[in-house]
């Protein structure tokens, strides 16, 4: 042998690669053709790893095939290095990359030698085989996870016995799909650490952050093992799940409170039995939306601690201020459980609720009233029947203006205790002096009830500015005049103000007017003086003649009397 043909024979032993000396020789080594070559290759085939791979065997003189794992539908798995395949193949797969194709060609003493074997391979023959690399790992091989985005903050992440919601695209090491939950859009929900996912998953998940996606590398036995599952995936396979997490609770949680920005001038705070309105935006934990008030425009309004929304929700809107905001989270447990709302809520989801309260009321509050300026003299105060003229700006507790006088001509004028302003403000007129200013909150069954008004949202507590302007002395209601003490007795002499024994209209009204100016008795208030003492007159005037006699103011009396005790009766 020539001194170049020793030194390539070195050559070759070094690098496992044949290259024919220029004169022919029998192999004297594995000849290596890298054919595909993928462009990443994160790991190598070493001594002491497992492969999974698939190949053709065929014979070098003539090319007939004499084995395939293709044939028969199942990958050939191994350990390299430790003399379970033929020295050959032990050399030939050496530096393998998953999804890297090799033709390696084998001599005989480094195959099946002079011998051959079972009647398959002949006494010195030369083997090719077509190699495809499938999977590599080895026994001591530990779960790998590779972080691909995580959110900005993490409040909180996956620990043991934790129960988590997540999305994943699952694929073999070389890429072939075998399972997603994307497809059908539902999350795979389970408890971490509880022997209820494969090892290796339970060990991937742990420190995942809600919103991380994480790519996580499972090497056969912390997989599926030798047994495979199913026919998507196949024995000592590796797994790669790219994962997505949505949700993370444990059993334990009780419900989280933040607030956000506390009530202004809290004087009292929500309790059980109140009734709420407020706004709301949900949200699962990932952030997704999945309900808002404001989008429809009108709040929520429920009874607090009575069991009419979920039990989270119920804790979580006591103890609130009006114009309070809160975020709140909610486990499963103290929300919708494991069944979750079709096509709302998924099963086992933790919900978090950003609540802005704009008002709140017990049915057994009355009116609260606080004088905001009250003029130093005060002589007459505000009374049922009294004709009161006065200002008002009328708002709901966040502030929002309903209505008020200033959108009109003149200040509004009505008569207390008629009915014809809501009780709650009718009550805040009361007792006020000309001149007096207050601030009065009224509850909605003293308001506009659960039904609202127009522009008056249902169950709306209001508040009212008021200023009493004028104030005009009444008169019970179904009265013309009254007396403000004892009126002349005997009366008729006292009207007959010529003495003639006879009361014209002329007479009475001058009679009635003196009483008025003499501040002896009192007109009803809003209505022509005139008209009131003709009616006044006509009910006396028995005969219709056009005058009053004291027979008349007699029997006017007794009838007036007998009504009395008619109605006692």
């Amino acid at each position: 042998m020539t001194m170049e043909c020793v030194w390539s024979l070195f050559l070759l032993l070094c690098v496992v690669v044949v290259v024919k000396c220029d004169s022919p020789s029998p192999l004297i080594d594995v000849v290596i053709d890298r054919y595909v070559i993928p462009s990443i290759c994160p790991r190598e085939v070493g001594t002491e790893d497992f492969v999974r791979y698939h190949f053709n065997g065929t014979f070098l003189e003539g090319g007939k095939k004499f084995d395939s794992s293709h044939d028969r539908g199942k990958a050939f798995v191994s350990q390299v290095g430790l003399g379970r395949l033929i020295t050959g193949m032990d050399r030939g797969i050496m530096g393998m990359c998953v999804n890297e194709r090799r033709k390696i060609t084998i001599p005989p003493h480094l195959a099946y030698g002079s011998i051959g074997t079972g009647g398959v391979i002949p006494p010195d023959a030369v083997l090719v085989f077509d190699v495809l690399l499938l999977d590599i790992w080895h026994s001591e091989d530990k779960v790998q996870t590779s972080t691909i985005s995580k959110p900005a903050s993490c409040k909180r992440a996956v620990e043991t016995a934790d129960f988590v919601r997540y999305h994943y695209n699952g694929t073999l090491l070389n890429g072939a799909y075998f399972d997603t939950s994307f497809s059908d859009n539902k999350t795979y929900d389970t408890y971490v650490g509880q022997g209820d996912l494969i090892q290796g998953m339970d060990t991937g998940l742990l420190g995942m952050c809600v919103g991380e996606r994480r790519i996580v590398i499972v090497p056969p036995p912390l997989a599926y093992g030798e047994k495979g599952y199913g026919t998507q995936i196949p024995a000592h396979a590796t797994l790669v799940f790219e994962v997505l997490l949505v949700d993370l609770f444990n059993a334990k949680d009780n419900m989280n409170v933040v607030i956000t920005r506390p009530g202004k001038n809290c004087t009292r705070r929500t309790v059980k039995g109140d009734y709420i309105r407020y706004h709301y935006n949900g949200t699962f934990l990932d952030g997704t939306a999945f309900d808002s008030s404001y989008q429809r425009n009108t709040t929520y309004n429920t009874y607090i601690g009575m069991g009419y929304v979920i039990a989270g929700m119920d804790r979580a809107l006591l103890g609130l201020c009006t114009g309070e905001k809160r975020t709140v989270t909610l486990p499963p447990h103290l929300a919708y459980g494991e069944p979750g709302v079709e096509n709302l809520i998924p099963g086992s989801a933790v919900l978090v609720f950003d609540i802005h309260v704009i008002d709140f009321h017990n049915p057994k509050d009355p009116i609260e009233i606080k004088v905001t300026h009250k003029p130093q003299e005060c002589n007459r105060t505000s009374e049922k029947d009294d004709v009161i003229q006065y200002r008002y700006n009328c708002s709901l507790m966040d502030g929002t203006l309903l209505y008020s006088s200033d959108h009109y001509d003149t200040p509004p004028t009505t008569t207390l205790g008629a009915k014809k302003v809501i009780q709650g403000m009718d009550d805040g007129l009361h007792g006020m002096c000309a001149g007096e200013k207050r601030e009065v909150l009224v509850p909605p069954h003293l308001g506009h009830g659960e039904n609202g008004a127009e522009g008056v949202p249902g169950s709306a507590v209001l508040f009212f500015e008021l200023e009493l302007l004028t104030l005009t002395k009444g008169v019970p209601d179904g009265y013309m005049f009254v007396w403000l003490g004892d009126g002349p007795d005997p009366l008729f002499p006292a009207m007959d103000l010529n003495g003639d024994h006879e009361v014209p209209l002329e007479e009475f009204s001058s009679f009635i007017m003196l009483q008025v100016r003499e501040e002896k008795g009192r007109l009803r208030p809003g209505m022509d003086a005139s008209v009131i003492i003709k009616d006044m007159f006509d009910n006396q005037d028995r005969d219709k003649d056009g005058k009053i006699v004291l027979d008349e103011l007699k029997l006017k009396a007794e009838e007036d009397s007998d009504r009395a005790r008619r109605d006692e009766l």
